[in-house]
C-alpha cells in the first residue's frame, strides 16, 4: 500500500473490478472485506481496495475456502 499520505501514487479498484480480478463473486470479495483479509476504504457507501492489495493475494494463490494442507 501506498505510504501514509501518498495516495497520489495508489490506485484502487471498486469491488466489482476486485472480483473479476480475483475471478470470486463480489459477495467474497465483501466478505474478505468484512474479515480483514483485503483492506479497504470504503468511500460513501461503497468500497475501494487498493490495486497492489489484490496483486499481494493473487500472487501469494489464496483460495478460498483451504487449509495449509489443500483440503477443504
Amino acid at each position: 500500500m501506498a505510504p501514509a499520505g501518498n495516495f497520489a501514487e495508489a490506485k484502487f479498484m471498486t469491488v466489482n473490478e476486485v472480483a473479476e480480478m480475483m475471478r470470486v463473486s463480489r459477495m467474497t470479495v465483501y466478505r474478505m472485506i468484512h474479515a480483514g483479509e483485503l483492506p479497504a476504504v470504503r468511500f460513501g457507501r461503497s468500497y475501494r481496495v487498493p490495486e497492489n492489495a489484490v496483486q499481494e493475494i493473487l500472487s501469494a494463490g489464496y483460495t478460498e475456502g483451504t487449509g495449509t494442507d489443500g483440503r477443504a
